[in-house]
């Protein structure tokens, strides 16, 4: 039996244009073909936070300088996303499936995560979306659309929005299908589309972005796979980041990384969505275990070569 592979893949490494998009997704997708060809079933998440609030931001600066198009609602936005994305992965995939002659059928599905209404994240915005900016920008356009922006990890100034906890993957059933016959699947893109159930079949999106690590790994719960891989911009996991005393780690333990959590090692909206969700998936497998490392070095992490290796104990 095929082992299962859920890989998170982050929305900063897909680019900030489509035409950037196009460029950077050979090279992820030479990855995926690459963890295909040595047989595993693999099923792809992603992030949208640069790209949702780069459309969000374009269709609201159109409505509002006399255009004549309306502005867009966030859920929407994130259906587009999700969507176009998912395009470019999956005809990258299909070309570079073909170019090895490795016939294997590749599906993006449109997919929507529930999450709690009353999540109390809709309160308290965290998750960055769109372009880095000044801080003198940052303010002017705080002022004039009352949007909330943060810092994010020094280099410059995002728009936050809420980031609710997933609570369940509407079309698992169709990932499954397509799973059992082992096709690569692309799903839960930027975190899936964030609806509420209003009653049993009726959904609602909502405007949020959903981190993609969570959905990943609710996913990789839901599909019993065999690990989670969280593709970052880092080889490794480091505490005393960015400081002389900067240490990569190889391997840690949930409770090492509950410890390391707790000593304020990880930055929110960064790292530490990663490692929550990594223990998250570990905790709740008998045998899972998760990998964070960066996208070039994904094949070499997998033969314990690289990465950071997150275990049960």
């Amino acid at each position: 039996m095929s082992k299962r592979l859920v890989i998170a893949l982050g929305g900063n490494a897909l680019g900030k244009s489509p035409k950037e998009q196009l460029s950077l997704v050979e090279g992820t997708a030479s990855t995926i073909v690459d963890l295909v060809e040595q047989g595993y079933d693999v099923v792809i998440g992603h992030g949208n936070g640069p790209q949702v609030g780069m459309v969000n931001l374009a269709f609201e600066f159109s409505a509002n300088n006399h255009s004549g198009t309306p502005a867009m609602p966030f859920p929407e936005c994130g259906a587009m996303t999700q969507g176009y994305i998912g395009y470019h992965l999956q005809q990258a995939v299909e070309r570079e499936l073909a170019r090895r002659k490795i016939d294997k059928p590749c599906a993006a599905v449109v997919t929507q995560v529930v999450v709690d209404k009353k999540d109390p994240a809709f309160k308290h915005p965290t998750k960055p979306v769109g372009m880095f900016y000044s801080k003198d920008k940052a303010d002017e356009m705080a002022a004039q659309t009352g949007y909330t922006f943060v810092e994010d990890a020094g280099r410059g100034y995002r728009r936050v929005v809420p980031s609710p906890l997933p609570i369940k993957i509407v079309e698992l059933p169709v990932v499954e299908q397509l799973v059992k016959n082992h096709c690569v699947v692309i799903t839960v893109g930027g975190g899936g589309i964030p609806v509420v159930e209003k009653k049993r079949g009726d959904y609602q999106g909502v405007a949020a972005v959903i981190d993609k690590d969570r959905a990943s790994a609710l996913l990789a719960l839901e599909l019993k796979a065999d690990m989670l891989v969280i593709l970052t911009a880092v080889e490794q996991v480091a505490i005393n980041y960015n400081t002389p005393q900067q240490q990569d780690l190889a391997q840690m333990t949930v409770g090492e990384a509950r410890e390391y959590i707790h000593q304020g090692h990880f930055a929110p909206g960064s790292m530490l969505p990663k490692i929550e969700s990594c223990i998250s998936f570990v905790e709740n497998t008998k045998n899972g275990k998760a990998l964070i490392t960066s996208l070039d070095k994904a094949r070499q992490a997998l033969e314990g070569m690289t990465g950071t290796l997150i275990v049960k104990n």
